[in-house]
């Protein structure tokens, strides 16, 4: 008799099927660089909170743990991202390279537009994410695809503004539809 792990990769994955995670898929840009790009999709918690009661923690907990508390907050915002961007049918797709270049979403919109996002808790790493933000958008060949409509920082907490180098930091609380 075969067991079937709920952690299979492919279509048949048991966590994708309980409606547990969501896949989210990478994005692929034209790049000036000869950068490989990581293809592989994102696994996120369609709830955060499954994840917590799973660990069986709570809020002090995850404050012990501030390496899992971010990966959860990530999958929050990739959450609430996704649901806000299924008004204008867009897709949230995410971006890493081989030289550790990342960006936690990016939002597609069908007419080519798009927009870059960092996740971070707090507002101690919001001048680290917004460098690799603007890294990445001097890697897009505007030749061949659209500038950047955004470069946001997305936060926990704070206030919304547009920084000197038109990156623009946003609590997460300020989104909506």
């Amino acid at each position: 008799m075969r067991t079937i792990s709920l952690f299979e990769s492919g279509e048949s994955n048991g966590l994708k099927r309980l409606f547990v995670i969501e896949n989210q898929p990478a994005w692929s840009p034209a790049l000036r660089s000869r950068s490989i790009l990581r293809k592989t999709a994102k696994r996120h918690f369609v709830d955060p909170s499954i994840a917590v009661a799973a660990l069986k923690t709570n809020p002090d907990g995850l404050l012990k743990d501030l390496n899992t508390f971010g990966y959860l907050f990530e999958s929050l915002c990739v959450r609430d991202l996704r649901i806000y961007s299924q008004v204008l049918k867009d897709d949230v797709l995410h971006y890493q390279d081989n030289t550790g270049l990342e960006a936690d979403a990016v939002i597609a919109l069908h007419d080519g537009r798009w927009g870059a996002v960092e996740v971070k808790m707090g507002q101690k790493k919001v001048d680290e994410a917004a460098e690799n933000l603007l890294k990445l958008k001097a890697k897009v060949d505007e030749d061949k695809a659209n500038p950047p409509s955004f470069l946001m920082v997305l936060t926990g907490s704070g206030y919304a503004y547009r920084r000197k180098d038109g990156v623009i930091c946003v609590p997460i609380g300020c989104l909506k539809a």
